[in-house]
């Protein structure tokens, strides 16, 4: 097993899982590997917050049965033993126990992993993923998880079934990771968890988010921060010391506020804890101080009591709050949830919903762009994507895409919007 590829899916915080992973292995003296063909051992960091995605990983498992196969991640805390039946060469660690990769390794090896040992492997605990040795994608993006779990009980995830309960990490041990990783050449930092508004109310029930931020700030470096999704009901309790962090320079105009729904009787029914008119309110206050502010939302189409209204309150919003980013979702039924055995609505009216929801977004954020056409914008350029194209993020975390040498890359500098699209802006230096 000395070579090792890696597969990531899901989230920011998976990626960042996937860091780690690599960082203690490479530290260990494995090798890790860009192409399977290449690897004694396949890693699988999995996700369950899609069917879709959720499938795909199984056939991926399933099809890959000539090696050794780990699965890690949020799909063995509900899964393993269905995982087993597709692929009897895969074995599983839990995502609380990242840290105890090599154990984990060498009680394969040694033929000591049995029924008992590997469901140690997966029980619950709290786990600190912070300071340990990671292995970055890219080296100018930090990615820092804040918590794992979170407060909620909605209806359709299966994600808090693996997750668990809030565990926020200690303030001390993310200002010390963050500052190790601007130490070692990071220019951005993403603040990541499944609900970064609920930071700290396991420690007293009450929200130390703002703290957290104002102490990250406060760091004497050079760098953007990205605050991740933050749930509305959360936002709310914090709004205005919110608005005046994000004043601060250093924090990127990004605000990542998913919805699920606009309409009040479906996130009732989705157990989301807030009404439509708390996440428009916190949407226009944002954009009343912040008029270029990149807004990001979630909608799931197709909840099971979701009505031919309440697919129009959908649209209407996406209409009103014109997102920039829009992550839809078409449901789906999750084992062990509460809407397990809930009749689905059609296929054929989900995906028309989708469709023309989809369609509202592209037309909304495409109108969002043109406002930048021949302005010239300041962009920090964080990651390569050919010779010599690049992507780059202006102060509201808007995507650039220029042409430019890698001499450029981790700098900031200005450049021209030359032309938009729905979701990037194309400048050039000026």
């Amino acid at each position: 097993m000395e070579k090792i590829y890696i597969e990531t899916y899901g989230c920011s915080a998976n990626q960042n899982n996937s860091e780690i992973l690599a960082g203690i292995l490479t530290q260990a003296g494995f090798i890790i590997v860009n192409k399977e063909s290449m690897a004694d051992l396949i890693i699988i960091n999995s996700c369950v917050v899609k069917s879709k995605t959720e499938s795909k990983i199984k056939r991926r498992i399933q099809d890959l049965k000539s090696k050794p196969i780990l699965v890690c991640g949020c799909m063995p805390e509900t899964d393993f033993k269905k995982i087993k039946k597709l692929n009897k060469n895969a074995f599983f660690l839990g995502t609380h126990h990242f840290k105890e990769i090599l154990n984990l390794l060498r009680d394969y090896k040694e033929k000591q992993l049995d029924d008992k040992k590997q469901l140690e492997y997966l029980a619950k605990k709290d786990e600190i993923k912070l300071n340990t040795s990671k292995l970055p994608k890219n080296k100018l993006i930090s990615i820092h998880q804040i918590s794992e779990g979170c407060l909620g009980n909605c209806s359709y995830c299966k994600t808090r079934l693996a997750k668990g309960k809030l565990f926020s990490y200690p303030q001390e041990d993310i200002i010390k990771s963050i500052t190790q990783d601007l130490e070692s050449g990071a220019k951005e930092i993403w603040l990541t968890s499944q609900d970064n508004g609920c930071y700290g109310y396991d420690f007293d029930n009450k929200p130390h988010l703002i703290e957290l931020l104002n102490k990250i700030l406060a760091i004497k470096k050079n760098f953007k921060l990205r605050l991740s999704m933050t749930n509305p009901n959360h936002i709310s309790q914090i709004l205005q010391e919110l608005i005046e962090v994000y004043k601060n320079p250093k924090i990127y105009k990004f605000l990542h506020i998913p919805t699920q729904s606009a309409s009040n009787k479906v996130l009732e029914h989705m157990h989301r804890k807030y009404k439509i008119e708390q996440v428009k309110e916190i949407i226009s206050k944002f954009q009343k101080e912040f008029p270029d502010i990149v807004i990001a939302t979630d909608i799931i189409v197709g909840y099971p009591i979701e009505t031919q209204e309440d697919h129009k309150k959908n649209l209407e919003f996406i209409q009103d709050i014109k997102p920039d980013v829009f992550n839809l979702s078409k449901f789906s039924r999750h084992k062990g949830t509460e809407l397990e055995k809930l009749e689905l609505l059609p296929g054929k009216t989900i995906a028309k919903r989708a469709s023309e929801l989809m369609q509202v977004h592209k037309e909304t954020a495409k109108a969002n762009k043109t406002r930048f056409l021949n302005k010239e914008l300041r962009v920090f350029i964080n990651e390569k994507i050919s010779d010599n194209l690049f992507r780059a993020r202006d102060e509201n975390y808007n995507l650039v895409v220029i042409k430019t040498s890698k001499e450029n890359l981790g700098k900031q500098i200005n450049v021209k919007i030359i032309n938009t699209g729905v979701h990037n802006l194309i400048g050039e230096i000026a």
